[in-house]
């Protein structure tokens, strides 16, 4: 790193769609500007999480990783969240108890001569206390914002309309109504708000969150001007709201290398259905159903008669772990004689690699649980979406990709499973066969996708919307070192 003039210090929550992108995007700083260099600062998962899982093996390899001015430093880890504390201030004190160990690891760079100059931190929105450590540095912080622009607005309107209307957030995200929102064209009903904010606890966290976004010298948000076009343009008229760069779509579109025996048997499988015939549903790192959700899924896709390829996993036991794994015998849960009436048409896997699947030619569409990087990479295939969120902000994304966009069809907004509400309400099959039908059966949704398709592609190449706002950024980072 002795040739850098500028090094940014990158701290990424640990989360596998939190982690994935922003490795992707340092990787994209250092190869537009080879006077930048990255330290990746990295927090393990809780081991609550399960030693075992997916995030946690892809954040270890990372500090046995080698890549061009970037590098990486495992951050010791001596304390977990409190089973005792409500879930997001337990882990807000955890992603804090890191803070100490940054703090020496920025002190032990400034103090070396030779070392490039800490132009700049860039912590998740997850992690937002450290600004206060870069504050002691006098060196400014980027955010980036791994969902869309549109949630971003939606997150500081909520704190406008608590902090300066003095509004019961939470009486609001409780009742039946609709809301106009800045950063949306249509009024967004408040059966889509993320479950977060039905509680003092889970709104006090989105609250302290979205008053330090707006401490950030700019924020970076993982989307690309011609997809969210009115959103962009909102945040940028507020003063109030440090600068957006939208830098997207950022993907991992290596994701998933591995895993091989099982990907040879699934690619080999969609090799051998009509292209655009598959419907494929997968519902990210974190997403499973019960038992009873199961059936009525296997039930709609068998009366929708369509070919599909279903990543099936079991929920977590929360006394091992909290992510969930795959079944050894997904049979034990799926109605009686499913597979043997289904075989022609459909396969039921585990974990999936799910770039290689939506990049396959056989894929038709995509039941989605609506995780920004899950529908940024089926805008970049080209694969329409059904909506299926189940946590976080994914009811959020799911109303923008459907009512505001028209880039997606509903099988369920205001599905809603997480720590806030455990027990969700059952998506019955008459739902998901006439979601998956219109999935596949809509040709306008089709087309309208199919054109991002291209607009997404063209917006970071050179001369491209996004390949200009990284222009712009990291001139930005290399003038706080002149």
């Amino acid at each position: 790193m002795a040739d850098s003039i500028a090094e940014l210090i990158f701290i990424p929550a640990p989360g596998v769609g939190h982690i994935i992108s922003t490795i992707e995007i340092a990787k994209l700083l250092v190869t537009r500007d080879h006077q930048l260099s990255i330290t990746v600062l990295v927090i393990n998962q809780p081991p609550t999480f399960g030693s075992g899982s997916a995030i946690t093996t892809y954040i270890q390899s990372l500090a046995n990783t080698t890549m061009d001015r970037i590098s990486f430093i495992e951050l010791p880890q001596d304390k977990t969240p409190q089973d005792s504390k409500a879930p997001m201030a337990a882990f807000t004190d955890f992603i804090n108890s890191h803070c100490k160990h940054v703090r020496k690891i920025v002190a032990d760079k400034m103090s070396q001569p030779d070392s490039g100059r800490v132009a700049g931190f860039v912590v998740d929105m997850f992690c937002t206390g450290m600004i206060d450590v870069a504050n002691e540095f006098n060196v400014p912080t980027y955010v980036f914002f791994t969902s869309n622009a549109a949630f971003l607005g939606f997150k500081l309107y909520i704190q406008t309309l608590s902090d300066d209307n003095n509004q019961d957030v939470v009486q609001l995200s409780n009742s039946d109504s609709t809301i106009s929102v800045p950063s949306f064209v249509k009024p967004v009903p408040t059966k889509v708000f993320p479950t977060i904010c039905q509680s003092q606890e889970g709104l006090d966290f989105v609250l302290g969150s979205a008053r330090k976004l707006r401490e950030a010298k700019a924020i970076i948000v993982n989307t690309f001007l011609e997809l969210e076009t009115h959103a962009i343009d909102s945040l940028s008229k507020e003063s109030t709201i440090p600068m957006v760069y939208p830098v997207g779509p950022i993907l991992n579109l290596e994701a998933g290398a591995g895993k091989a025996s099982s990907d040879d048997d699934i690619i080999a499988w969609l090799d051998t259905q009509p292209p655009s015939s598959v419907v494929f549903l997968c519902f990210g790192s974190m997403g499973s159903f019960d038992e009873d959700q199961v059936k009525e899924i296997a039930n709609g896709l068998e009366r929708s008669g369509h070919r599909f390829l279903w990543s099936l996993r079991r929920p977590p036991s929360y006394q091992t772990s909290r992510a969930p794994s795959d079944y050894e015998d997904p049979e034990t849960v799926l109605p009686e004689g499913f597979l043997e009436r289904t075989a022609g048409i459909g396969k039921v896997t585990g974990w999936v690699p799910q770039v290689a699947v939506l990049a396959h030619v056989a894929i038709g569409g995509f039941v989605s649980h609506c995780g920004w990087n899950s529908l940024l990479e089926s805008l970049w295939f080209g694969v329409p979406s059904a909506a299926w969120p189940i946590y976080a902000e994914q009811q959020i994304n799911a109303f923008e990709m459907v009512v505001e966009l028209g880039l997606a069809v509903e099988i369920k907004l205001d599905y809603k499973k997480d720590f806030f509400n455990p027990k969700a309400d059952k998506v019955t099959a008459e739902e998901i066969e006439s979601g998956v039908r219109r999935l596949m059966e809509d040709n306008k949704v089709r087309t309208e996708v199919k054109e991002m398709r291209e607009k997404s592609r063209a917006a970071v190449v050179e001369g491209g919307s996004s390949y200009a706002s990284v222009g712009r950024l990291i001139l930005d980072v290399k003038r706080n070192i002149l």
